[in-house]
């Protein structure tokens, strides 16, 4: 039988409303979401659930996302559906650290709302992103590295997708020579700073020295960073790989072809949207993908694994 993959998607997947039915219908996924409050020191049910521009506020969203990412993994744990392995896309990962029993729930809360502060605050002017559609990845890391300024790859996110980041000017004009060069489309993301980009390292400075407070705990259940594309063997590493990770590129469909080489054939995305799931079709179509966005989403993956 093959292996079970729980995965949890990052920024740009929230919306109000996300999460609101489990929050209202299972308790257990109530208490995260008040967890997740106290920690932050916000009204986290609140922020997902209430009309507001915060929502898509880098600082704001990444502790929405998580909490409702955290409440839904409960609600999966509490019918006995449980992973081999976890990852997740950048934001993500913080999800699949919970459910690998890395950091305690408080921790990772008041954690990722540090994170989410740190990036923002770092957000240089100027700053953009956007997404390559259909040209090898090779050609683009080549034109990033021909092109003058700052301008590198933030996420390999599966075949035919791969998102630049940097400085506007150098963005623009890599994207410019993309084009050039036969990519399908380029189309600059509406964000709010280079992501992934040499230009956060200094959030990852500071989050580093917030990660010292944290306990990291034995990894219970495997999980793959984002930064190496790998497990994760020593706990030591844990601290270092999320400080990195904030201004180096996510290897995503890298990390998905690792948890395939290793017998993973069921993938579950946990959260908001259906930006992972999208992304393994594109990845190896052969795969058996869910989705748990919804509580009949939870009932029917219930069904499904034959619960």
């Amino acid at each position: 039988m093959g292996k079970t993959v729980f995965m949890f998607p990052g920024q740009g997947a929230q919306y109000v409303g996300m999460g609101q039915d489990f929050y209202e219908q299972i308790p257990v996924c109530r208490e995260m979401f008040e967890l997740a409050g106290r920690a932050a020191g916000l009204d986290v049910a609140a922020l997902c659930f209430e009309e507001n521009e915060k929502i898509n506020i880098t600082e704001y969203t990444q502790i929405a996302m998580l909490a409702v990412e955290v409440a839904i993994l409960k609600a999966v744990e509490e019918r006995g559906i449980r992973p081999d392995i976890t990852g997740g896309l950048s934001l993500g990962e913080y999800g699949a650290l919970t459910a690998s029993g890395v950091m305690s729930e408080e921790d990772v809360f008041r954690i990722v709302r540090k994170r989410g502060i740190y990036m923002q605050e770092a957000v240089p002017d100027g700053g953009a992103m956007a997404a390559v559609l259909g040209l090898d990845t090779a050609v683009i890391e080549k034109i990033c590295e021909e092109t003058a300024g700052t301008v590198s790859i933030a996420n390999y996110n599966c075949p035919g997708q791969i998102v630049i980041t940097g400085e506007a000017a150098a963005v623009q004009a890599a994207s410019a020579k993309i084009t050039e060069a036969g990519a399908k489309k380029c189309v600059p993301l509406k964000v709010s700073g280079p992501f992934h980009s040499a230009m956060l390292t200094g959030a990852g400075e500071k989050l580093a020295k917030e990660l010292e407070n944290v306990s990291i705990h034995d990894i219970r259940i495997p999980y793959i960073a984002n930064v190496t594309a790998d497990y994760v063997k020593d706990k030591e590493e844990v601290k270092p790989l999320l400080q990195r990770q904030v201004s180096h590129p996510v290897r995503w469909q890298q990390s998905v072809e690792r948890m395939i080489a290793d017998g993973a054939d069921t993938f579950i995305e946990i959260g908001p949207g259906k930006t992972l799931s999208g992304f393994m079709r594109r990845i190896n179509k052969d795969m058996k993908v869910y989705n748990v966005e919804k509580t009949e989403d939870l009932d029917k993956l219930s069904t499904q694994l034959g619960l």
